[in-house]
């Protein structure tokens, strides 16, 4: 089997970087495809050296800087790597990747993390907080997010086996696409979160400060509890606005290292949690430390995160993104906090391993690929081989 793995960009290591590195463990001979390769020399390790092909919108001076802004040119970049010979493709998509062009007996698997958000249901969202809801340059923005959405509809039918992070994306796959995609949740590096030492009377909370984490619930929330603490640890461009808003209680730490992220994981009462999240990384860690979770309801985190009626409850659910809703999840965690316990919330986080990604991808390959070899020995066209699977 020769095999390519196709992936968006590589300008830092975050979460499709964490599956990208999983699938270069589990398909050590795949040559490496990247619209763009900008990944500062302190995190390439997970590459072990290895070449990555690039597309001409490398060749664009400091294209790290504003790789977004080259959206419009992405659909026609990805179109122009050549994988032609291999037999297995398998891409990492969140906007383009899957648009590399196949032939027909070609094996396309594409890992989805999400269909295009800004084009399709977050499309008023993002124009609203991008400052292009109106105007001249808002016109030309739908414009362009609508030939976007054109696009990726038909790049979709070059896939043949779609793979969702999680059942909230596949949802989101079926209606942009109208094709089945089974799931398999992305890796967490649970053996970096231990559980260890004694509850502290904090609460905390971590991330980007970016205006979807809606950090501004929660802090908003604990200016109602003045008697409770939440810290906040992480930075971003919304992090003057937050602490403008934040009361005493409320304390900022900004970046931290693992060990003192770990200590404060491990300390606190439980971690606090209110995006709207494709999967949600960061909620799995803090389990893995044995700590509970109170998150809101939305997007994956109820496939994540076992509820009080759960056998074995892990957190607490809340249904609106208000601080009201939030103090009433941290009081009902109060009342109920002795029912759920370390050992069951690290339980849960292993559900998500790197081993078992691995596992489960490697399972759902071999029999993509099967199918595949018997549809060609047997002189079927894609669309009968891949009858059912769609």
């Amino acid at each position: 089997m020769t095999t390519a793995i196709v992936h968006e960009w590589l300008v830092s290591y975050a979460g499709s970087e964490r599956v990208f590195e999983q699938l270069l463990a589990l398909l050590p001979d795949a040559v490496l495809y990247s619209l763009i390769d900008r990944l500062p020399a302190h995190e390439r390790g997970f590459l072990h050296g290895r070449r990555v092909e690039t597309s001409i919108l490398d060749r664009i001076p400091r294209a790290e800087r504003f790789h977004r802004a080259l959206l419009p040119l992405m659909p026609f970049a990805v179109e122009q790597l050549d994988v032609s010979d291999y037999e297995v493709i398998v891409s990492s998509s969140h906007a383009v990747a899957k648009g590399v062009l196949t032939g027909p007996d070609q094996l396309h698997v594409c890992y989805c993390h999400t269909p295009i958000r800004y084009a399709w249901d977050l499309q008023h969202e993002y124009l609203r907080q991008s400052g292009l809801g109106f105007g001249l340059r808002g016109l030309f923005a739908r414009l362009l997010l609508h030939r976007l959405r054109a696009w990726d509809v038909v790049s979709a039918n070059r896939v043949d086996r779609f793979v969702a992070n999680s059942h909230f994306v596949a949802r989101r796959i079926a209606k942009a696409y109208r094709r089945d995609a089974a799931v398999i949740y992305p890796p967490v590096d649970v053996d970096r979160f231990t559980p260890g030492g004694s509850r502290d009377e904090f609460y905390v909370t971590a991330s980007r400060f970016v205006p979807y984490k809606r950090l501004d619930v929660l802090v908003d929330a604990f200016r109602a509890m003045p008697g409770r603490r939440l810290v906040v640890i992480g930075d971003g461009p919304g992090a003057e606005s937050l602490r403008a808003r934040a009361t005493p209680n409320v304390t900022f730490l900004g970046h931290v290292p693992h060990a003192q992220l770990l200590e404060h994981f491990r300390r606190a009462r439980a971690f606090l949690f209110c995006a709207v999240e494709d999967f949600g990384i960061t909620p799995i860690e803090a389990q893995a430390a044995g700590t509970p979770v109170i998150a809101f309801a939305g997007g994956a985190l109820p496939e994540t995160i076992p509820d009080l009626d759960a056998d074995e409850p892990c957190g607490v659910l809340f249904d609106v993104q208000t601080p009201e809703s939030v103090r009433d999840a941290v009081e009902r965690f109060e009342r109920r906090a002795d029912e759920i316990t370390p050992s069951a919330c690290r339980h849960n986080a292993e559900r998500f391993s790197a081993a078992r990604f691995r596992e489960q991808f490697a399972a759902l390959l071999d029999e993509a690929l099967a199918d595949h070899r018997r549809g060609l020995t047997a002189g079927r066209p894609a669309a009968a081989v891949y009858a059912g699977k769609r």
